[in-house]
């Protein structure tokens, strides 16, 4: 019997050797975005250490936390008028949803005297945020491992502004990718409540509202779009209620004053004009124009993307308990299962068609997906196979990709066509800039260059005429990258489409030449006979 134990013991031993440890499943862990869910502990894991070296290691810099305690504390004292509340860099023009946050830390943290304490706690928002982002990023098996991990670990100015300066946008970024996860778990309600929770913190998560409703539209219809957007206004009644009933005017116009002006000498992208053009209200409203004119040129995109998304999340519906069933049996009888796997999927996919108009865009789309993501077909089914070996699986998580895509390009285009960026506003799009790069037809090398750079501005302190201009170069080539991908892809299924109309008219007008030679015969045989 122990002998026995030890030859099976040998031989898992030897079976875990021959499947994980070999050079082949060492390169599947770095290059296949479906091994992303694997490596995501590993980064997790190295980021904790990194945040705790950091902390320990690395002097702390005061720029705003104090003010920001100075302002909740006269909120504590009992001040609810917003032109009273002040620090030591300006007056409080945040949203009430920051007041509350930043005072439950002032009571956390010794009245904000324990900083050390305060950044352990940055450093768990840093890490939870990240989590939500690579679970994103697994689900849409777009960018390669190697390529978050080089991101994650390499950004010196990211683990500066979460764990050295203990700026309220990290806090803004979590609630906006708590809510982007859970809407596209399709949990609505919850989805908009942190969304409003995440405006209520600092108001640049509004970039993503076009986006928002379009995700709304398509995914609910006009009802239910109407009900959780009043979720949203509800969520800022209940937390502004304080100041609203006291003095509303003076809340309204500083939380959310549109037109606040930056200081010049803390812009990162626009150092090279001239302070009185910076602060020119003719510049600022060109670039509003400019903004509104960019985002009209994605509406079409961002709505054949969210309706194909939609579809195939009822696709998935559908699909799900059919796919549950089919396992079962797998199990029941594995020595059939490569059969009964591609038949069960082909019944699967017969039961419900797409569109046209969807199939000409969902295939289209999928070449899009082999291109941009550098890796061969034969691959991805390799993956596929060597992740879900036990059971059947259809990766609907996938189409992902069409609902994160016009998130982070409206979000992207806000950045770029902001008034200023100053140095914490890089939270606003950092995480979201490997899948941007990932979504233009540019090469590897392209792309690396476009983030190396772009990590480059935002290190580079103070900002020089240089690293501006080399900024908002990569931006518009970035932007134009994906501009062209989301294009070409409506433009190749819309091609598709003709040519599937097309192939449908010839072999209607073959059936009716047919039926045609058909009737003529029979006449010829009528008349013989007659």
């Amino acid at each position: 019997m122990a002998l026995v134990r030890a030859v099976n013991r040998e031989y898992a031993i030897l079976r875990f050797y021959r499947k994980f440890l070999n050079f082949e499943y060492v390169k599947y862990l770095i290059f296949d975005p479906a091994a992303l869910p694997i490596i995501t502990i590993f980064i997790l894991l190295f980021e904790l250490m990194l945040n705790v070296f950091v902390i320990e290691k690395v002097p702390y810099t005061e720029i705003d936390w104090k003010a920001y305690m100075q302002e909740c504390e006269g909120f504590l004292n009992g001040t609810t008028n917003y032109a009273l509340l002040k620090g030591d860099t300006g007056p409080l023009v945040y949203p009430a949803g920051f007041v509350y946050i930043y005072s439950i830390l002032y009571y956390v943290t010794s009245r904000g005297q324990n900083i050390h304490l305060a950044q352990y706690i940055f450093g768990v928002i840093y890490l939870l945020q990240l989590w939500l982002v690579l679970r994103l990023y697994s689900k849409s098996r777009k960018v390669p491992p190697y390529v978050l991990i080089i991101s994650a670990f390499t950004s010196y100015r990211i683990h500066s502004i979460y764990v050295l300066r203990l700026f309220n946008d990290p806090i803004a970024i979590l609630f906006l990718y708590a809510s982007l996860n859970l809407f596209v778990d399709r949990y609505w309600f919850w989805g908009s409540i942190f969304y409003s929770l995440g405006v209520s913190t600092k108001m640049n998560i509004l970039l993503f509202s076009p986006a928002l409703f379009f995700f709304y539209l398509t995914n609910v219809g006009w009802l239910k779009t109407i009900q959780q957007l009043f979720v949203c206004a509800v969520v800022q009644l209940i937390l502004g209620a304080p100041f609203l009933f006291t003095y509303p005017i003076e809340y309204l116009k500083s939380s959310f004053d549109m037109g606040r002006v930056f200081d010049h000498k803390w812009t990162v992208n626009y150092r090279f004009l001239p302070k009185p053009i910076f602060e020119n209200k003719y510049f600022h409203l060109t670039l509003l124009v400019m903004h509104l004119l960019m985002l009209f040129m994605f509406v079409k995109p961002t709505m054949t993307y969210f309706q194909n998304y939609a579809r195939l999340r009822e696709l998935e519906k559908q699909f799900q308990p059919q796919l549950d069933k089919q396992n079962t049996k797998i199990r029941q009888t594995k020595p059939k299962k490569s059969k009964k796997s591609r038949s069960s999927k082909q019944q699967l996919e017969s039961k419900d068609e797409l569109t046209r108009d969807q199939q000409a865009f969902i295939k289209s789309f999928e070449k899009s997906l082999q291109r941009t993501s550098g890796l061969k077909e034969h691959k991805k089914i390799d993956s596929e196979e060597r992740l879900g070996q036990q059971n059947l699986a259809i990766h609907f998580d996938q189409c992902t990709q069409l609902a994160l895509t016009p998130f982070f390009i409206t979000n992207f285009i806000g950045v770029v066509f902001a008034r200023s960026l100053h140095y914490q506003f890089y939270v606003w799009y950092f995480h979201s800039l490997p899948y941007l790069a990932w979504s233009t037809p540019y090469s590897l090398g392209t792309r690396y260059l476009l983030l190396g750079l772009i990590e480059f501005c935002w290190n580079t302190y103070p900002s020089t005429y240089f690293s501006s201009v080399i900024l908002h170069l990569c931006h518009f080539v970035l932007l134009a990258g994906l501009g062209y991908n989301v294009y070409k892809t409506l433009y190749q299924s819309n091609t598709s489409q003709r040519q599937q109309d097309e192939k449908t008219n010839e072999s209607f007008d073959d059936n009716q030449l047919n039926q045609l030679n058909s009737s003529i015969s029979l006449e010829k045989t009528k008349k013989k006979n007659n």
